[in-house]
């Protein structure tokens, strides 16, 4: 009996479990604490998207970028940052589409939904991704791509759009955008401010940041599609009530951090990181940018930059080696002054004031006799960022992803190349230059400013260097504009990779690998320059289509 009872247990146990093994694997995969596919929002993705966003354009535009732009150096851990050093696995655009492949399920559930203004946004975010991705490695997967799930050869491995494509479909998008964005904000549902870290729901201001991108792609390709560019600026800035575009500071797009953990910080701060080697202590403002200020008498200076702690004295009458702290200056004798030009091949740098890190300086954490030669260590005769890049968050703690001060210098440049904007120059200039000062808190010093040495010269050499300026902690941009203009004309550190800015981002190793016949092809349409070699074609210092043939930035 025992035997038999037994026996039919096994085939009870069996059969349940044969029946399970044939259930739906999609059906079994549900997370039993996660939300159902059903009743899925896109409310629910929209802050994850932003967020992701606007850490990707912060870690850019204040990391290796900043580097590379000259906003700030490292005198630790530097390689990255100071000399360009990226080869080796190359870089990955893996959170990049990670944010698009999140943002076509918020397309698709506002499409299912009739959700206007989430479909809108998910243009918009869409447009900027793939512009980011484009811009930094040149062609890359866009028509065939966030088709994985499913399955195949071309969608596991997908081909690589020619840059152009790209660009023309980022235009598609915002213009789409702008009709979807275009009603009465009444007429849109479902829409939650506090899902919205960037506008908090404000349908206008997500059309205007619509606009103003449009705005910043079509000057990115002006050098290759002209006609196309000055098309697509003359017709935004000539109808502003069916463009309307980001015109003052109070509608940039920006994203606060939260602070409450590493995760939703500022980068490089110290609340979360306290060690004497920290982000912060190693990142200095670079010499190029500080001099630039100091020329200009430009109040930002005090915003980005600390004054040094320590001011320098050379002392010529005094005995060899004398090195004492008198007050708030350091006095040494000729002899240490000669000895550390010697050695480094640098002069001491003797302001009072306002001390930059040189770019790719050999010094490094010895920079103009800094006490402590450990590496990433607070140096008293070489300025350190504004202290609040020392906390968490905070009001000007922010990823800045398109502002007034921008868009102006776009349709400053643009009425330079004489295409019909509504305005000269010279306007555009300086609003450009009084909503970067309001973004900054300097609202009051405006007036002062530009009757000073930044008054208008009628030159691109001036705009590109304002607006470079301007982008602080966003640097990103300043860089794709140096490769389309060569301005500023920025020189490259004695332990620099090349002696040459790079043009792009390396396709990563894991890409050339599992897809090679479509990364070698995106390869071989890259053109080499006289700072390609050594790399293997897949160069930093290679053009895409953007520069192919212009003869920029050189």
């Amino acid at each position: 009996m025992y035997k038999i009872n037994h026996k039919i247990k096994f085939i009870l146990i069996f059969v349940v479990a044969l029946v399970c093994s044939c259930k739906d694997l999609d059906e079994m995969n549900i997370n039993p604490n996660g939300v159902d596919p059903a009743d899925g929002h896109p409310n629910l993705l929209m802050a994850t998207l932003m967020t992701e966003l606007g850490q990707n354009v912060v870690n850019l535009g204040f990391g290796n970028i900043a580097g590379v732009m000259q906003h700030t150096q490292r005198d630790g851990w530097s390689s990255g940052h100071n000399d360009y050093d990226w080869a080796g696995q190359g870089q990955s655009w893996g959170s990049y589409y990670g944010i698009l492949r999140t943002n076509d399920e918020l397309l698709k559930l506002a499409e299912e939904l009739n959700l206007d203004f989430h479909r809108g946004v998910g243009l918009v975010i869409r447009a900027y991704t793939f512009g980011l991705v484009t811009d930094l490695w040149g062609d890359a997967p866009y028509t065939a791509s966030l088709k994985g799930e499913a399955g195949g050869e071309t969608n596991l491995k997908p081909a690589y759009d020619d840059q152009k494509a790209i660009y023309l479909g980022i235009l598609a998008d915002l213009e789409e955008a702008n009709s979807l964005l275009s009603r009465n904000p009444a007429d849109y549902s479902d829409i939650i401010p506090a899902q919205d870290p960037y506008y908090r729901g404000d349908v206008e201001k997500w059309r205007k940041f619509a606009n103003s991108l449009a705005l910043r792609y079509f000057m990115r390709i002006s050098n290759k599609e002209e006609a196309l560019a000055r098309a697509g600026i003359e017709k935004i800035a000539s109808d502003p009530s069916g463009y309307p575009i980001i015109a003052s500071a109070a509608d940039d797009t920006n994203m606060d951090y939260i602070g409450g953990a590493t995760f939703d910080s500022w980068p490089n701060n110290t609340v979360f990181d306290r060690t004497t080697t920290s982000g912060y202590n190693r990142t200095k403002v670079c010499s190029t940018l500080i001099e630039a200020l100091q020329a200009l008498s430009d109040p930002r200076i005090a915003v980005y930059a600390d004054k040094i702690e320590l001011a320098l004295v050379i002392e010529p009458d005094w005995e060899d080696d004398r090195d004492e702290i008198i007050g708030n200056e350091r006095h040494i004798a000729q002899n240490i002054a000669d000895d550390y030009e010697q050695n480094w091949g640098e002069p001491i740098n003797l302001d009072p004031e306002y001390i930059g890190l040189p770019p790719s300086s050999p010094a490094g954490g010895a920079y103009n006799l800094n006490p402590d030669l450990a590496q990433g260590t607070l140096n008293p005769h070489c300025s350190q960022l504004n202290s609040m890049y020392k906390e968490a968050s905070g009001p000007m703690l922010k990823a800045r992803m398109m502002s007034a001060a921008e868009v102006n210098f776009i349709l400053a440049e643009a009425a330079l190349k004489g295409w019909s904007v509504g305005a000269d120059a010279q306007t555009y200039y300086e609003e450009a230059i009084e909503a970067s000062l309001d973004t900054w808190g300097l609202n009051n010093e405006y007036g002062a400013y530009i009757a000073g040495p930044a008054a208008y010269n009628g030159t691109l050499e001036q705009l590109i260097e304002q607006k470079w300026i301007a982008s602080w902690t966003a640097a990103a941009e300043a860089w794709f504009d140096y490769r389309r203009t060569g301005l500023p004309d920025l020189q490259t550190g004695p332990y620099a990779t090349r002696q040459a800015i790079p043009l792009r981002f390396y396709y990563m190793l894991d890409e050339i690998n599992l897809n090679p016949a479509n990364a070698k092809a995106a390869i071989g349409r890259l053109e080499t320059t006289d700072f390609t070699a050594p790399d293997p074609n897949n160069s930093a210092w290679s053009k895409s289509w953007l520069l192919k043939g212009t003869g920029l930035p050189y």
